[in-house]
């Protein structure tokens, strides 16, 4: 069955004339229909996003607010904690001043912008020769390593070492911050001109235990008002010797046989010492060693290479 018809009436004629649709008129028809559809679909996207609200949405609007309340509060507690550092850090410079008559150090990372931007500016052919000598001294550095680790394991095989060093850090929980100063010329508190440090200071807390730093005998036990204090001496063997000053009051005696972490003391300020601390010696044959070459063992890598730094920028001693 055939659609149905449309039909118009012609005045000029008289008569029924059979209305006939152009391609255009209908492709018009088609556009016109479309752009209605389109701009409806819009309003009433505008409508239900502007009025109405999904769970995600109102969860999203929820968590945003959330955020907004504490970006304020941290930000408020970033300032308080900015103002609270640079407090810290100028009690921290009076301290330094006060007991090491010099500057606290810098404790800052390298700059790794700037090293980056040097590295670009540098050719890649010369880039490439100083890797590679810095590759030939590691490969020489290792196999002098395992040469020496070689005749170490022999000389233990061989029954040649009867007792290792001392190797461990006299005091427990101890910080790298703590670190004082070293062996070699340094300030002296009192008299404030340059003079002999014999031993490493290890600041803490007075009363605080000290322990023997490897198994031995006990060598001496001084107690004094002047110069070093109170002293306890132990003979490690292999003519190695650790004295551990400035003790608040001694545990051992004379003679007494003390394994690794035997508690000998407590730390004090006895003798002529600026403040409570550890002056903490080791000899070998009578020769004066840093002791600090003998502590890698008992303190990760990162918290040795501190010490390190902070012993070696300390230019006033404790005692």
């Amino acid at each position: 069955m055939a659609g149905k018809e449309k039909y118009v009436f012609d005045r000029t004629r008289m008569e029924f004339r059979k209305v006939t649709r152009s391609m255009w008129s209908m492709i018009w028809k088609g556009l016109r229909y479309f752009l209605v559809t389109a701009s409806l679909a819009v309003v009433y996207y505008i409508v239900f996003s502007l009025v109405i609200n999904t769970d995600s949405e109102r969860k999203l609007k929820r968590d945003i607010q959330m955020y907004e309340r504490l970006y304020g509060e941290m930000s408020r507690k970033e300032e308080l904690v900015g103002e609270v550092l640079e407090g810290l850090k100028e009690k921290d410079e009076e301290i330094y001043l006060q007991l090491f008559n010099s500057s606290s150090p810098d404790l800052g990372g390298m700059d790794t912008e700037g090293l980056l931007s040097a590295i670009d500016s540098v050719d890649d052919k010369d880039i490439t020769n100083y890797v590679g000598k810095k590759l030939d001294l590691l490969e020489i550095s290792s196999s002098r390593v395992e040469d020496n680790m070689v005749r170490v394991l022999a000389a233990l095989d061989s029954g040649g070492v009867k007792s290792l060093p001392p190797m461990t850090n006299p005091l427990n929980n101890f910080s790298y911050a703590r670190t004082g100063a070293s062996v070699g010329k340094r300030i002296n508190p009192f008299y404030k001109v340059s003079a002999t440090h014999g031993g490493l200071d290890l600041i803490s807390q007075q009363g605080e235990p000290v322990y023997a730093a490897a198994d031995g005998v006990v060598k001496y036990v001084e107690h004094s008002s002047k110069g070093l204090g109170n002293v306890v001496a132990i003979d490690h063997g292999n003519g190695y010797v650790t004295s551990y000053a400035h003790l608040e009051n001694t545990r051992v005696s004379k003679g007494q046989k003390v394994t690794r972490g035997k508690q000998i003391g407590q730390v004090g300020m006895s003798g002529n010492s600026f403040a409570p601390h550890l002056h903490y010696e080791v000899r070998r044959d009578s020769v004066r060693l840093d002791p600090l070459n003998h502590m890698f063992a008992s303190v990760t890598p990162e918290e040795y290479i501190g010490m390190i730094f902070m012993s070696s920028n300390t230019g006033q001693s404790m005692d």
